[in-house]
């Protein structure tokens, strides 16, 4: 049995120079945000990371920066999937070896295989590695998901931990509750979603609105296993409106712009990413002040 990580895991950004390269001292100084403010874990080259436009090289030199700068304080998730099983296995092992806590393995994208190629695929890395895997089920994204049955199946693997639950589907969500237990944990892949969530029985959220808000994400998980229903869905409403607007254009454009209105300081994009509509940049930055984020 792994021990779980309980809580709000933010879904890092990688911080730019203008340039374009990774600013490693940005990132440094998020990291030390998100730890003195309750972060419970960090997950670095998610979707939120844009690790779909860094090499392979720019990927390494990130976890490893985070792994030693993090120095076991609070647990390290790295992305390492794709839509290639042996590039999967081949960086699982690579992360693991630089310390990996935890690993999240997307579904196949692109290719998006059959039901026995899905359970194939996250087997031949689960096999392959003893760092504890969290499957990433986000079909907005990638075009595939995981079916229930793949689920139920997968959830017996010993070294297949958990899942990022993120469809947005609550009634997939319903079911695939079914598998959870102590060695299977589900967390909700939608800012908007956590608490109905975590009342089937999810450990938290791996979240977006935690580059922003930290303390709240955290608080929010909290109240919950705390007992404390009324105070964590009023940070659930509370922030709703601007979780939303968030996402009103792909992850993480969204974030990083609200990043740099709080004055982080995060740069900018990589192509195809670009910088928002001037309307829908408005838009978030009023919802912003709606919250209290900024003045």
């Amino acid at each position: 049995m792994f021990s779980m990580i309980k809580g709000s895991i933010v879904a890092l950004i990688t911080p730019f120079h203008e340039d374009g390269s990774v600013d490693f001292d940005k990132l440094g100084e998020l990291l030390e945000y998100h730890v003195a403010n309750h972060t419970d874990g960090i997950l670095v080259l998610g979707t939120t990371g844009e690790s779909s436009t860094m090499t392979h090289e720019e990927d390494d030199a990130v976890v490893r920066y985070t792994i030693d700068k993090i120095d076991h304080r609070i647990p390290v998730v790295v992305g390492a999937g794709s839509n290639d099983t042996k590039t999967a296995v081949d960086k699982s092992i690579k992360y693991e070896n630089m310390g990996a806590d935890y690993l999240l393995i997307i579904t196949p994208y692109y290719n998006k295989a059959n039901e026995g190629g899905m359970i194939a695929h996250f087997t031949t890395v689960a096999n392959a590695v003893h760092t504890p895997i969290i499957l990433y089920n986000v079909p907005g994204r990638t075009g595939c998901k995981l079916s229930e049955h793949a689920v139920s199946v997968l959830s017996k693997h010993p070294n297949i931990c958990g899942i990022k639950e993120a469809s947005g589907d609550i009634s997939y969500a319903t079911r695939i509750s079914r598998y959870l237990s102590d060695d299977f944990v589900m967390y909700s892949g939608n800012d908007d979603m956590v608490v109905p969530i975590l009342s089937l029985g999810g450990s938290g959220v791996i979240s977006v609105f935690a580059n922003t808000n930290p303390q709240e994400a955290h608080d929010m998980v909290q109240a919950w296993f705390d007992g404390d229903l009324k105070k964590s869905l009023s940070i659930q409403q509370k922030y709703l409106d601007y979780i939303h607007a968030l996402f009103c254009e792909v992850n993480p454009i969204p974030v990083k712009a609200a990043l740099n209105l709080m004055g982080k300081n995060v740069g900018g994009y990589r192509l195809p990413l670009y910088p928002m509509d001037p309307k829908n940049h408005d838009h978030l930055e009023e919802e912003m002040k709606k919250v209290g984020i900024i003045e």
